[in-house]
């Protein structure tokens, strides 16, 4: 006999399973049991904490730009809908700053293809020629460009722990049990999944158990049979100042891949390393300041010009859940083995896209599909089809 018995046991409760248990608290349809799994409630090295916190519509699939329209909907409403007690949620400190692509010449159809989708979808996003650029942003170097586009509202940054935290407070308001333990093994007959083993000896049983265990979800999901192609890559983030005062900065991506953006009176800045440079080690939080001076610096300095002079003011290092498969989530129900569900393989794109995560999981199973929005073109059968969702603006 089990020790515990839920409705809903979700493995992992950092921004995607807090957003999950919220979601199912406030579903009219749903009055279950909701345990969540969480190993280490201080999320001190949770993928979540450690984000830079952004938010963007500029992606070059309709169902990335969809998910984050709803996302920038969902974090402008946060305080009211994440109160509790009539208490306002936390300021996430949500910055409308933009987002800046840029392309030189061999990039610009692809931009210009972007861009059409985005807006045909209602993203704000606005098309600059490079004297245009040069306008709008004079600190810019754009002699080497053909044309970037633009986030005039909905994109931006935000306090990514924060947003986690007041999902997390509301959905345990609401009556979602949250106990320090990770779900270490699944447990299957016929079929399907009718529980599961935490580290400190508990079984639980239930009828749903969802996998939002980061770059942990592979392991879970091998115990019950399933193969997640899911890594963890690890992500260094530079933060430095420069002397000066830059207006109106938003979140800028070279063609390079070196992107930066403001972060209080300083500025914050990475690059993404190759596959071949980004080996699965979940326990290194190690930074590299080589990889900054020889590949960041010079780029940023070419670029922005007032950042030649630019001093490191600090550093760390974070995870994120690689889909080898394309670089999208894997979500929704795993295939011959029902009542498990998943949402791993973010690639980064995890915090903007918890909002319509939550939501579209719950709705799964609540209702048994989809209602908010249509998200199964980033089903786990993509994977069992080999019929990858390419995105071309993976950051």
């Amino acid at each position: 006999m089990a020790d515990l018995h839920v409705d809903v046991l979700i493995a992992g409760g950092a921004v995607t399973g807090s957003s999950l248990a919220y979601h199912l608290a406030v579903d009219p349809g749903f009055d279950g049991r909701v345990l969540v799994a969480e190993p280490d409630p201080t999320y001190a090295r949770a993928a979540t904490a450690l984000s830079a916190g952004s938010i963007r519509q500029q992606f070059s699939s309709a169902v990335n730009v969809a998910v984050s329209l709803h996302g920038i909907d969902f974090l402008r409403r946060a305080p009211e809908v994440l109160a509790v007690e009539g208490e306002p949620a936390p300021d996430l400190g949500l910055h409308e700053g933009g987002y800046l692509f840029l392309a030189t010449p061999p990039g610009r159809a692809v931009l210009a293809e972007n861009h059409a989708l985005q807006t045909a979808m209602g993203a704000d996003i606005a098309w600059l020629d490079p004297d245009a650029l040069a306008a709008t942003f004079p600190w810019l170097a754009v002699d080497d460009l053909a044309a970037g586009t633009y986030g005039r509202s909905g994109e931006g940054w935000f306090d990514g722990y924060g947003l986690m935290m007041a999902l997390r407070a509301k959905a345990r308001s609401l009556g979602a049990t949250y106990r320090r333990s990770r779900v270490v093994r699944l447990l299957t007959s016929g079929g399907r999944v009718h529980g599961a083993e935490l580290d400190d000896g508990t079984s639980v049983s239930c009828g749903t158990v969802v996998i939002a265990a980061g770059a942990g979800a592979r392991a879970l999901a091998a115990t019950s049979g399933v193969d997640l192609p899911v890594r963890m890559g690890r992500r260094m983030v530079f933060a430095f100042s420069c002397g000066r005062t830059l207006e109106n900065f938003p979140l800028l991506i070279d063609p390079s891949g070196v992107w930066c953006r403001p972060e209080g009176p300083g500025f914050i800045a990475g690059l993404s390393p190759g596959d071949d440079e980004d080996p699965d080690a979940p326990d290194d939080f190690s930074v590299q300041r080589d990889w900054f001076d020889e590949r960041m610096w010079p780029v940023l300095a070419e670029r922005v010009p007032a950042f030649d002079t630019l001093r490191v003011e600090r550093s760390w290092a974070g995870h994120y859940d690689m889909c080898e498969l394309d670089h999208n989530v894997l979500l929704g129900p795993v295939p011959h083995v029902d009542g498990l569900l998943v949402a791993s393989g973010f690639s980064g794109h995890g915090l903007q896209q918890a909002p319509a995560v939550g939501r579209g999981l719950a709705e799964l199973i609540v209702h048994g599909r989809y209602v908010t929005l249509d998200l199964t073109p980033l089903g786990y059968d993509r994977y069992l089809r080999h019929e990858p969702l390419w995105e071309r603006n993976v950051v």
